[in-house]
């Protein structure tokens, strides 16, 4: 039965993200006995305090994501476990945790606006590795990439500006303003992780969208960058590339969503039923967050819009650095041909095609994704 409270406790922590953005008391469909129980474990793990209920038809869209997630109704949780066994759970839990392998600061935004959370594991003066996520997404998402580079790398990564942290609405004493959310902005936010943590050079390993930034970066300074590595990249504006349906709807979208406030608002509800429908259920929690609030899906929209919208061919002839291009024969979310496309102009590159696979499954410990990373980047 403590196991049960050990994965409880680990699902807590994967959730936070999610959880410290929606409305609070988060409801959760459970057994309301072990409400008490619920409850120490999140304040244990620094989460806000849920609400159990028996009517999981009357959820809203996020709260289901989190009680699917957490799995009240079938974990078989005894009700009179001991505080000091739950306490002791969550304190495993932690330790063992995203939050404990990495050192987590909030640095100041270039160009103003609230605080960029960054995040830093592995030895500092080891050779360095600068995870570009794809816009919008927790740094927890991840994990499984930060423990496994950290275990040869000083590892460094941040989550998009306007989206995470404190001071989002002002409260830190910052004027609340929406920070700028050009490309070229976003690429500052990676030089800025750099210097905060004395890294010199680096390779990027970007993901999805952050196939942009990362390019974007070594252009604007190629003396800091090394070698990258592009996994998946959504090249929606290359012109001589193929695009999947879903770039395409996606664009049209972002477009929609970053008008104004209200229009955002207007389109979220559609918006996150398709979000949902296209998630692996073991990553909906974490993938969903930029569409949690109809603020956080106008603030999303604006930074990946702008990220979808650039074309980097003018960049690609004069990059010489060795990049890795890694897809799949299949993914029918950003599609493999602007990965060949960039992969051809680009003038040390390798190209990887693996079978199967998209931007979603890179994020699930895939070993022998792990190993090409790995190979690549020690290689060079």
């Amino acid at each position: 039965m403590t196991a049960e409270l050990t994965r409880l406790a680990h699902a807590v922590l994967s959730v936070r993200p999610l959880v410290d953005v929606l409305e609070h008391p988060v409801r959760l469909a459970g057994p309301v006995e072990i409400a008490s129980l619920v409850n120490r474990m999140a304040a244990g793990l620094g989460a806000p305090e849920f609400h159990l209920t028996d009517d999981h038809e009357g959820l809203g869209t996020f709260e289901r994501v989190v009680s699917d997630h957490l799995g009240l109704r079938h974990r078989g949780l005894d009700p009179r476990f001991a505080p000091t066994e739950i306490d002791r759970a969550a304190d495993e839990a932690a330790a063992g945790g995203f939050e404990a392998l990495c050192a987590r600061h909030e640095i100041p935004l270039p160009g103003g606006g609230p605080p960029l959370p960054v995040y830093s594991a592995g030895e500092q003066g080891a050779p360095a590795v600068v995870i570009v996520a794809a816009c919008g997404m927790p740094a927890k998402l991840c994990e499984e990439w930060v423990r496994f580079l950290a275990a040869d790398h000083h590892v460094v990564t941040w989550e998009t500006r306007g989206l995470f942290g404190s001071g989002m609405d002002g409260a830190d004493g910052t004027d609340g303003a929406d920070p700028a959310t050009d490309v070229d902005a976003q690429a500052g936010d990676l030089f800025a992780v750099m210097d905060h943590f004395d890294v010199r050079t680096a390779h990027l390993m970007c993901l999805c969208g952050g196939a942009v930034i990362g390019l974007a970066a070594a252009h604007r300074d190629p003396a800091r960058v090394s070698s990258l590595s592009l996994w998946h990249g959504d090249f929606a504006a290359v012109a001589a590339a193929e695009k999947t349906h879903h770039q395409q709807n996606l664009v049209a979208l972002m477009d929609m969503g970053a008008a104004d406030r209200d229009r955002a608002a207007a389109i979220h509800p559609v918006l996150c039923q398709t979000m949902l429908s296209t998630v692996p259920p073991d990553l909906a929690h974490l993938v969903v967050y930029p569409y949690a609030t109809a603020d956080l899906l106008f603030r999303y929209c604006r930074l990946n819009g702008e990220i979808m919208k650039t074309d980097v061919t003018p960049w690609l002839a004069g990059l010489d650095r060795p990049v890795l291009v890694v897809t799949s024969e299949d993914d029918e979310t950003a599609h493999p041909d602007g990965s060949r496309v960039v992969a051809e102009a680009l003038p040390d590159a390798k190209l990887h095609v693996r079978p199967h696979g998209d931007h979603i499954s890179l994020f699930q410990g895939d070993k022998d994704l792990m190993k090409t990373a790995r190979d690549f980047i020690q290689n060079c």
